[in-house]
């Protein structure tokens, strides 16, 4: 066949992360590589529960189409919520259910990039985030980024000097992969140069909400004086992420526009799926769930850490996460990680090596771990495996 495609494809490649998982449904294979949560915690029993009511109280509405915007009550929950957790001041219509958040940033590339725009990111970022960018022609910038996040006095130096920047995206909570969170200082600042400049920032929070200590801090929307800043969440890691429901939040004019290409693209989210997590909202508590997710995670991570610090060599760095899914290792810079991977996969132990996190300049040398899916003794088993295969390559006996 001889067929001609669209230009975009040539930019689009296989997610590394989605390859490395089709290993790991290997039931034997010890899994730190995808961004799962862990299954045990789904409330399965309440969603069937829901499910029944649903479907016997309004059952035709359930199983019909619904609006493209989502449905009313889960909308009208997720403003209140965003409200009450975030420091904004949404309603419904502030608010459009997507399929996951990961919808959000695909139609959050139809609303605003066109070939040869740049989008400013951390560095590193999520993965999906760049591969769903870049179907649209992009270019990316990486902002240098420490433990307070995004450095703001480069951030405005690249505004002030670089043409056609279309867009900034960013995870300022537990960030997706280092699982760092960024200082309220840096969150106001980005907020007040998107404004100067103009620039739309979508700000991703699918982790927020999954806190094991220290303070809770104010989205980056709430210091937003212009209507420049979209949220992106998800119930994905608070709830399940089979039902795929989440949303884009932002200035009300801004999300007719994504209302218009999402109607192009699936007319609308799951009626049944949006009208179940609603009813259980409604009938259940939200925060107590959480609690018992936020519970098994942190002993998690603390056995995690405790692991890295045990098993792995010296010479190598790791961040400190206060919630979320992940942690992030740097290695001595010689050292590849897929070169890691490799000797790991052949003892069945997965992870994320860190390159693709860096649209532009690839750090090979880095990797991530998710501390979420495995249960605690596995979690010792692989960990100490990893250690062992780091040991022999940087620290090879004599």
């Amino acid at each position: 066949m001889k067929l001609k495609f669209a230009n975009r494809m040539s930019y689009i490649k296989a997610s590394e992360i989605r390859e490395i998982l089709k290993v790991t449904e290997q039931e034997d294979v010890i899994s730190f590589a995808g961004g799962l949560p862990a299954p045990e915690l789904f409330p399965i029993d309440e969603i069937n529960q829901m499910t029944q009511i649903i479907l016997k109280e309004a059952g035709t509405k359930a199983l019909q189409y619904t609006t493209t915007e989502g449905y009313s009550p889960l909308r009208d929950w997720i403003a209140k919520r965003m409200n009450e957790r975030l420091g904004t001041s949404f309603d419904k219509d502030n608010i459009l259910i997507t399929h996951g958040s990961q919808q959000g940033l695909d139609l959050s590339g139809k609303v605003f990039l066109d070939d040869g725009d740049i989008v400013l990111c951390e560095s590193p970022t999520y993965l999906a985030a760049i591969s769903a960018f870049k179907s649209y022609g992009c270019n990316f910038l990486e902002i240098p980024t420490d433990e307070k996040g995004m450095n703001m006095t480069v951030l405005e130096d690249v505004l002030s000097n670089t043409p056609k920047v279309k867009l900034i995206y960013v995870i300022p909570t537990f960030q997706n992969p280092t699982g760092k969170t960024w200082s309220l200082e840096r969150r106001k600042k980005l907020a007040e140069l998107s404004a100067r400049y103009d620039i739309p920032v979508i700000e991703d929070n699918p982790y927020g909400e999954l806190r094991f200590e220290g303070e809770s801090l104010p989205s980056i929307k709430s210091f937003d004086k212009v209507g420049n800043i979209l949220c992106a969440g998800s119930f994905s890691k608070i709830f399940c992420p089979g039902f795929r429901i989440g949303w884009i939040a932002g200035d009300k004019n801004i999300i007719r526009k994504y209302v218009l290409v999402k109607q192009g693209t699936d007319l609308q989210c799951n009626t049944i799926a949006q009208m179940t997590i609603a009813e259980y909202l409604k009938r259940y508590d939200i925060d107590k769930h959480i609690g018992k997710i936020v519970e098994v995670y942190k002993k998690r991570r603390d056995i995690a850490m405790e692991c890295i610090e045990r098993y792995f060599p010296d010479n190598i760095r790791y961040t400190y996460p206060q919630g979320g899914l992940f942690t992030w290792i740097e290695l001595p810079e010689e050292i590849s990680a897929r070169e890691i991977l490799k000797k790991c996969i052949e003892r069945k132990i997965a992870f994320v090596p860190g390159g693709s996190f860096y649209p532009v300049e690839h750090k090979e040398n880095t990797l991530r771990l998710n501390y979420s899916n495995m249960p605690e003794e596995r979690i010792i088993k692989g960990l100490q495996i990893i250690g062992e295969v780091l040991q022999a390559r940087i620290s090879p006996s004599e």
